[in-house]
């Protein structure tokens, strides 16, 4: 099974929703890719992955552009639509989903309620993506 998650950073959603995925399932080939991706995954995204014990330190954003010629199972875009506009991916895909949530690098204040809110994004991922698994993936 191919998976590939689009955002438009590829920095901080798309590597949280990657790394859960491959940790629910090793067998499940994951990918995460962006429209503009940033120079490197958020440090906080890899913060408060690491306390879910799930490692994103080493991944680095990728452009979609490299994937576009692949065949993919599911293509799942996790922007916000009220925010931003999610990536069109036109490569040969099986099934196109749209799971939204909001930007956590976008957040504004305290050191803490940044933290909080890069968790809070992160739960609800986890929880979306275990439900995407249990309904459509698991064997």
């Amino acid at each position: 099974m191919r998976i590939l998650i689009l955002c438009t950073g590829n920095s901080c959603r798309s590597q949280m929703a990657q790394g859960f995925l491959q940790s629910f399932d090793s067998r499940l080939e994951v990918f995460s890719a962006g429209t503009f991706p940033a120079r490197a995954v958020n440090p906080k995204a890899v913060e408060v992955m690491a306390e879910k014990g799930i490692d994103i330190g080493n991944n680095t954003p990728k452009s979609v552009d490299v994937y576009l010629n692949d065949k993919w199972d599911y293509v799942i875009t996790v922007c916000d639509e009220a925010n931003e506009a999610c990536p069109f991916f036109p490569g040969i895909v099986t099934h196109r989903l749209h799971m939204g949530f909001q930007d956590p690098s976008h957040a504004t204040g305290s050191e803490e309620f940044i933290l909080n809110e890069f968790r809070r994004i992160r739960d609800l991922i986890e929880k979306e993506f275990r439900d995407f698994y249990e309904k459509n993936l698991k064997i």
